[in-house]
């Protein structure tokens, strides 16, 4: 009877380090390349994105947003196109990474502070902070859109 409880346990605990693991792989909350989740109750400056596709390409519009540093943007997404779109704010690198990631896994759902995948026809938000300098990539990060042209840039001042 001991042994059946400690094969459970053992069980239990290697079911929740794996899920611990499989998170931890695809999200890290704790911080952020490009700033940190914004506060929906503060002020934040809109800047609307479209996401699309046209004669072949795939699109945001704009795909270049300048900001200050310290600024609290509220991004109003779009996905005006016939296919599924999302919107992920790292570095260059970062989104490189993550889209490999998404090769392997295409349907991976996003909902982070720092990103959204949006069904066509549909519209969400994300309050971002951005709190350090430098040049950030927003991107669509479902196979083969970052190549058709998905990719945009934010540049912090």
């Amino acid at each position: 009877m001991l042994r059946a409880y400690a094969t459970a346990a053992s069980v239990a605990l290697l079911l929740t380090c794996s899920a611990v693991t499989l998170t931890s792989a695809h999200e890290d909350h704790g911080s952020f390349s490009a700033g940190e989740p914004g506060n929906p109750k503060k002020p934040a400056r809109v800047v609307m994105i479209t996401m699309r596709e046209q004669a072949g390409k795939m699109m945001f519009i704009p795909d270049r947003v300048e900001v200050k540093k310290g600024e609290q943007i509220r991004f109003m997404l779009r996905n005006s196109g016939a296919l599924e779109h999302e919107f992920m704010l790292a570095t260059a690198a970062e989104n490189a990474k993550h889209a490999e990631e998404m090769k392997k896994n295409p349907d991976m759902e996003h909902d982070d502070p720092n990103g959204k995948r949006l069904k066509p026809n549909t519209t969400a938000e994300i309050v971002w902070k951005f709190t350090k300098a430098g040049e950030f990539q927003f991107g669509c990060l479902i196979p083969g859109h970052p190549e058709a042209g998905m990719l945009g840039t934010v540049i912090v001042k």
